[in-house]
């Protein structure tokens, strides 16, 4: 079975729709609309990217968001942090067979495996930003092909 984490991707999202929106207020149920999600989920992600202050949120009735800065001062590792999307990889938690000498030594060979691979998959999105993103958007062209 394959489990699936869409925080990261959602925030990018949301934080994409932001960026489109230059500047202007947008509410969590335009957002919720964008990304096709429950509203509830989207001011979850709304409240997680407020707290790492890359979105300035006002509650309440009116309530609504715009991007704290200028997406070109967001990097995809700023957005991934704050979603607090897990690991991409992680080690699986299995009993081990104490008559296997696969399974007593794999998950300490896997884990410097995971943490090489988590590492460069920061050091991607660290070269990226939000304006990478949309401009991809716009362009449909990979955002990773405009990375540093």
């Amino acid at each position: 079975m394959s489990l699936s984490n869409v925080q990261f991707s959602v925030a990018a999202h949301i934080l994409a729709v932001l960026g489109c929106h230059n500047g202007r207020e947008v509410t969590s149920a335009v957002l919720a609309q964008s990304v096709n999600a429950e509203p509830t989920f989207v001011r979850r992600a709304l409240a997680k990217l407020s707290k790492a202050g890359l979105v300035r949120a006002t509650r309440g009735r009116n309530g609504s968001c715009v991007l704290a800065r200028a997406p070109s001062k967001i990097t995809l590792l700023d957005i991934y942090f704050a979603s607090e999307a897990p690991p991409t990889f992680i080690v699986h938690e299995y009993p081990v067979d104490r008559d296997c000498p696969v399974s007593c030594n794999i998950k300490r060979a896997m884990a410097g495996v995971f943490e090489k691979a988590q590492s460069g998959f920061e050091k991607s999105l660290a070269r990226q930003t939000l304006a990478d993103v949309m401009d991809s958007i716009l362009t449909n062209e990979p955002a990773s092909a405009k990375a540093r």
